[in-house]
């Protein structure tokens, strides 16, 4: 399917043998796509119903924050009609529901990227009176779904923090028991994971890392680190959990595990450790191995 070949070494974690080579690091936001794709469907034919979609829209090598917060929704609302293009047949375009933070964003998403499309379109809060002091009001989902729904896709609930709330409303009342399929699209989760909402102050979002995100696949994940111990944590499934780090142009692997390290594990840990040792002798053989099957290419290392 892929036309770009990677050759990437783990060199460190479960096995040092060549890993990625069937997924590379995308090199651009048409191949995340057709990836995510992929990985969705391997999901859903592996039953999976609560699926975690997350990577950043300001660039590939971008983090949180590179991309002023209006912006970045807009370009999620963009990607999401483009993954939802390629991923739900014509035929199933009705039966998709994609729920949007607030009901102001429907309307701007109806006049914009998804002017003219099939899907269903509604909204996970509504502005109330006290808007300007954070509070809205949050729309009981039994009202809003329809019998004939089938997959849900929510987009980027983490303006507020009610949103991830309904969405945890949405699939106990709408999903769980069923056949339907649920889509968490760049919900920005890891500020929930980490801690960044103290639980003394918000211990119904705390409670989501025990109750909830336990019950969620991440289907596709990107998150990059920047620094001198920079990389990227990637993952498609049904493949490992990856760090990646770019030398000379190339993705090369220097960990991988079947479960999602903390982003605090990669950042002072895993990218640290495996940038100290220089890659170490493993580091060394993916650069005499790249030179056999590559002469003349682009694998002298420079540290």
């Amino acid at each position: 399917m892929y036309t770009r070949h990677f050759v990437t070494r783990s060199v460190s974690g479960d096995d040092n043998t060549l890993a990625g080579l069937d997924v590379p690091f995308p090199g651009d936001y048409s191949e995340l796509l057709e990836q995510a794709k992929e990985a969705t469907e391997l999901a859903f034919k592996d039953e999976k119903q609560l699926m975690e979609i997350e990577f950043p829209t300001s660039g590939l090598e971008s983090v949180p924050g590179d991309g002023e917060g209006g912006i970045e929704m807009t370009g999620s609302m963009q990607l999401i009609r483009e993954f939802c293009d390629c991923f739900v047949t014509p035929e199933k375009a009705t039966r998709t529901r994609i729920f949007f933070p607030e009901a102001n964003e429907v309307d701007f998403a109806r006049n914009s990227a998804f002017g003219g499309a099939s899907f269903k379109l509604d909204y996970l809060t509504k502005p109330s009176f006290f808007e300007d002091f954070g509070f809205v009001t949050k729309v009981k989902m039994a009202d809003r779904v329809k019998p004939e729904d089938e997959t849900f896709v929510v987009a980027y609930p983490y303006f507020n923090v009610n949103e991830m709330l309904v969405v945890e409303e949405l699939y106990k009342e709408a999903v769980e028991n069923t056949s339907r399929k649920l889509i968490i699209f760049n919900g920005e989760l890891d500020r929930i994971r980490s801690g960044y909402y103290p639980p003394f102050f918000y211990p119904k979002l705390g409670a989501l890392t025990k109750t909830f995100f336990p019950k969620m696949e991440t289907v596709y994940y990107i998150h990059n680190f920047k620094g001198r111990n920079g990389g990227t944590l990637f993952r498609c499934y049904p493949g490992p959990w990856k760090v990646l780090r770019k030398i000379n142009g190339m993705s090369v692997c220097l960990h991988q595990q079947e479960t999602m390290p903390s982003l605090k594990e990669v950042a002072l840990d895993i990218l640290p450790s495996a940038l100290q040792s220089k890659y170490s002798s493993n580091c060394k053989g993916f650069f005499q191995e790249g030179r056999k099957h590559y002469p003349g290419g682009p694998f002298s290392p420079s540290f």
